[in-house]
């Protein structure tokens, strides 16, 4: 593995940055039109109202996950209270927001969340577009198929496949470019319905991150169901997206130090992930990507 690392100007930008974190000023990014809008830092936003909106997945068990009860779940969701909690909002300020991966951009662009936490893989394209806190998270890519089904050995026999993703996300694209150019690309709005087709016979395979397969595979519904392939396709480095040039961003990553520092990285890794039995890498350096 290869690790990507911040260049000279982007270190010395944070570094500035991180020094000027103490005093109070209007650096979240700017509310635009109908949007919720962007805290102008920790304790204030732009309603004056002391909330502050984060975007996550409202469909992954495990990383971010709406209940029926309308509360929410999932090692994202942990991940972006304990943010909140260091910028000065408590569990009862956090308005969640879904941010599907087809509408994170446009999400932080818009100023309709302050930040995202939502499965949110750090890549060159994206990062043109918006900034990144992180990376928090390091996980690969894999695919998710009926526990029955051993016509699946390794990635290659994913050609001819009907092979599912969700519209948005790089996963099916990476397997149809760089291992298998062969499979049938089946791109559903989310997740969920995936499983769904998986679970039916209507696709092949779901392919995303490890880390989202595992917490499907865990719930009670689905236990028996499918297994994980368990191949390494390649590795997500989970960031926390801010607008472009927000000084959210040195903010987070002060908090995300502190959270692998003081053991609340660990307890949401096993609190999460741990009934899937998912072996995760240790917590990645904030500003190294591992390409």
């Amino acid at each position: 593995m290869k690790l990507r690392k911040a260049t000279a100007a982007a270190a010395a930008a944070l570094a500035l940055t991180l020094a000027a974190a103490g005093c109070s000023s209007d650096g979240g990014g700017t509310s635009s039109g109908t949007g919720t809008g962007a805290a102008t830092g920790a304790g204030a936003s732009p309603s004056g109202g002391g909330k502050i909106t984060v975007g996550i997945k409202f469909d992954q068990p495990g990383i971010g996950l709406k209940t029926p009860d309308g509360t929410y779940t999932g090692f994202d969701v942990d991940v972006a209270t304990y943010i909140a909690k260091q910028l000065g909002y408590q569990p009862d300020d956090i308005v969640w927001k879904e941010a599907k991966s087809a509408d994170r951009e446009t999400l932080l662009q818009r100023g309709d969340v302050d930040f995202i936490a939502a499965s949110y893989s750090i890549t060159p394209a994206r990062e043109e577009k918006v900034d990144f806190a992180g990376p928090y998270l390091l996980a690969h890519q894999d695919v998710l198929i009926r526990a029955d089904d051993d016509s699946i050995q390794k990635p290659e026999d994913l050609n001819d496949k009907k092979l599912c993703s969700v519209t948005g996300s790089t996963s099916a694209q990476n397997v149809k470019t760089r291992i298998a150019p062969n499979a049938q690309l089946q791109e559903y709005g989310g997740y969920s319905e995936c499983l769904t087709g998986l679970e039916n016979k209507v696709i092949d395979a779901l392919t995303t991150d490890d880390s989202i397969l595992a917490g499907y595979a865990a719930q009670p519904q689905f236990k028996g169901k499918f297994k994980l392939g368990g191949f390494k396709m390649s590795n997500e480095n989970y960031g926390i997206g801010v607008q472009e040039g927000s000084e959210l961003k040195a903010k987070i990553n002060t908090a995300l130090e502190q959270m692998v520092q003081d053991g609340s990285w660990d307890a949401a890794v096993k609190k999460n992930f741990g009934p899937a039995n998912y072996q995760n890498e240790p917590a990645p350096k904030i500003g190294v990507i591992v390409t």
